[in-house]
């Protein structure tokens, strides 16, 4: 028998509450409790990025952090960012710049590019490529990943 634990916190704009055990991690909670599905349980031990969440501003890795410490945080997941007119700016350069190959990655490296434009928006090439290091794609060979992070921050600026 697992001991649980209840725990309030902010998920992608709303509060919500969880009883969760005090041995699951992020990852599980919002998966199996909030039926967020986008971020992905890959390698567990975050070296890939693919369960990437924003957690109080914070890129960290879901499959990481325990269940428990989301109490009293604030959340942001991939599902959180789709707005009543469409996709987030990033979400939408990632697309025009065939970013996507098979998704996987997908929402890890859209919630860490967005995490990093935030931080520094004047974000050089190899910023970027500094910024995205924790999250790995299989597919693209990431020319396709960085173009779309520097289209999203050039269509930002003034």
């Amino acid at each position: 028998m697992s001991l649980k634990v209840d725990i309030v916190f902010t998920l992608n704009g709303a509060a919500v509450r969880a009883s969760v055990s005090a041995d699951a991690n992020a990852l599980v909670v919002l998966r199996e409790q909030f039926d967020l599905a986008g971020a992905k349980l890959a390698c567990g031990e975050g070296e890939c990025g693919a369960c990437t969440i924003i957690v109080d501003g914070l890129s960290l890795n879901g499959c990481l952090m325990p269940a428990a410490d989301l109490d009293g945080r604030r959340v942001e997941t991939i599902e959180g960012l789709w707005r009543g007119a469409g996709l987030d700016p990033v979400q939408k350069t990632f697309v025009e710049t065939g970013a996507i190959q098979c998704g996987f990655c997908t929402p890890g490296m859209v919630m860490q590019a967005r995490h990093l434009i935030e931080r520094n928006p004047d974000a050089s090439e190899a910023d970027i490529r500094r910024g995205l290091e924790g999250n790995i794609c299989r597919c693209t060979g990431y020319r396709k990943i960085v173009d779309a992070v520097v289209l999203t921050l050039r269509a930002a600026r003034p």
